[in-house]
C-alpha cells in the first residue's frame, strides 16, 4: 500500500470530523437539501492542483471499494465498470471487497480499509441510512469517501456524492412519451407503466417524474402495475397489464432487466400495437432497438461507480476536474437520463450491460 496523500485534505477532513463528533456543526440535513448541494468542494483541499492533464500518471493512490452483490445485470456493470476503470490507471492500487447486500458485511469492509488506511472510500451502500456511521467514521480518519448512486443520510459522510437520476429518468421517459403522441396525433392516448419496487424512493421518483413530465402535455398513466426488477415479476406483471388493457398506445418499463419478462409476456400475447419504451439501458434494450421491436429505452448510467473511481482518484491526488474552472472536484453529482432511440444508438450502445 503507498503511503498516504494529499496531506492538507487528510488534516481538513479530521477537523470536519471532529467538529461532527462534538456537534458543532448542524447534521441535521441530508445531502438532498440545497445547503449541502450549495457546499460544493467544502471539504476538499485548499491548495488542490490546477485542473488539467489528470489522466497523466501521478503519485499512487490507494482506492478501497464496496459495491453491491452482482445478481442483477445493472449492479454487475456498476462493479465490473469500477474494476475496469481503476485497472487503466498505473496509479491506483485498487482494492475491492466482495460484493453483498449484506449491511453489517458491508460496514466490516469499511472498517478494514479505515484500517488499512486507503487514500480514498468508493462506496455503493446497500442501504445509505445504515451506511452513514462508518462512511463518517472513514471521513473523521482523513479518508475521502465517494458516495455512489445510494445516498447517506447526512452530508458529513461523504466528500462528494455521484447519483443516476431516477427522477429525471421519469422526466425523459414522460417528454418523449409526450413527443410521440404529438408527432403521431394520437388522440386519447392510452398509456401505462410497469415501475419497479414501488417501496424504493428511487421507483417513487421515477413514477413522478414520469407524471410530472406528462402533465406538460396534459395526459396522465392510465394503467400501472409494480414487478419487483426481475425477469420473473416482469412477465407476471406485464401479463397483468396487458390482460386490464385490450387497447395501450404508450408502455414505460422503468427497468431494462425486469424487461425481459416484460417483453416475453407482450410477445406471448402478441401485442405490438403500443410503443415500448424501457429504462436503464441494456443490452438487450438497445438490440430490441435496433430491431424495430422497441421505441426506446432511457439510460441510467451504469458507470456510476466507475465516475466514482475518477473522482476519488482525483481527490487523493488533489486534482480537480480537467473541463471545470473550479479547482476542486464538485461535492455533488448528478447523471444525465438521455433517451436512446435508432436515431441515437450508435452513441450509447458500447455504455449498455448484459441482463
Amino acid at each position: 500500500m503507498s503511503a498516504p496523500t494529499n496531506r492538507p485534505l487528510r488534516r481538513l477532513l479530521k477537523t470536519i470530523g471532529a467538529m461532527v463528533a462534538v456537534g458543532v456543526l448542524v447534521v441535521g440535513c441530508t445531502s438532498n437539501e440545497p445547503e449541502a448541494e450549495e457546499n460544493a468542494g467544502a471539504t476538499g483541499d485548499s491548495n488542490a492542483a490546477p485542473a488539467g492533464g489528470n489522466d497523466e500518471p501521478g503519485e499512487t493512490v490507494t482506492i478501497g471499494f464496496s459495491g453491491p452483490a452482482a445478481d442483477h445485470g445493472w449492479l454487475a456493470a456498476i462493479n465490473s465498470s469500477a474494476q475496469e476503470t481503476a485497472e487503466s490507471y498505473e496509479d491506483i492500487d485498487f482494492r475491492a471487497a466482495e460484493g453483498t447486500n449484506d449491511a453489517s458485511l458491508q460496514i466490516s469492509q469499511i472498517e478494514t480499509f479505515i484500517n488499512e488506511g486507503v487514500d480514498a472510500i468508493v462506496l455503493l451502500p446497500t442501504d445509505g441510512a445504515a451506511l452513514t456511521d462508518v462512511a463518517i467514521q472513514a471521513m473523521q480518519a482523513g479518508i475521502p469517501v465517494v458516495n455512489v448512486d445510494r445516498e447517506f443520510s447526512s452530508p458529513f459522510a461523504a466528500r462528494s456524492t455521484i447519483l443516476g437520476d431516477n427522477y429525471g429518468m421519469g422526466v425523459s421517459a414522460g417528454t418523449y412519451a409526450c413527443q410521440l403522441i404529438e408527432d403521431n396525433s394520437i388522440a386519447d392516448p392510452v398509456i401505462a407503466e410497469i415501475a419497479g419496487l414501488d417501496s424504493l424512493p428511487l421507483t417513487q421518483d421515477r413514477s413522478r417524474g414520469f407524471a410530472d413530465a406528462l402533465s406538460d402535455c396534459d395526459q396522465e398513466v392510465d394503467n400501472r402495475v409494480a414487478a419487483e426488477f426481475t425477469v420473473e415479476s416482469g412477465e407476471a406483471e406485464a401479463s397483468n397489464l396487458l390482460q386490464a388493457a385490450p387497447q395501450i398506445d404508450i408502455i414505460w418499463n422503468h427497468d431494462d432487466d425486469q424487461g425481459v419478462g416484460v417483453k416475453a409476456a407482450f410477445d406471448n400475447a402478441g401485442r405490438d400495437e403500443f410503443f415500448f419504451i424501457g429504462g436503464t439501458g441494456s443490452c438487450n434494450a438497445m438490440q430490441w432497438i435496433e430491431d424495430g421491436e422497441m421505441e426506446a429505452t432511457v439510460l441510467y448510467p451504469p458507470t456510476q461507480a466507475a465516475d466514482g473511481i475518477k473522482l476519488a482518484r482525483l481527490i487523493a491526488q488533489g486534482k480537480s476536474i480537467s473541463d471545470l474552472t473550479q479547482v476542486e472536484v464538485p461535492r455533488r453529482t448528478v447523471l444525465y437520463a438521455p433517451v436512446v432511440t435508432a436515431d441515437n444508438l450508435d452513441e450509447f450502445v458500447d455504455q449498455c450491460f448484459e441482463s
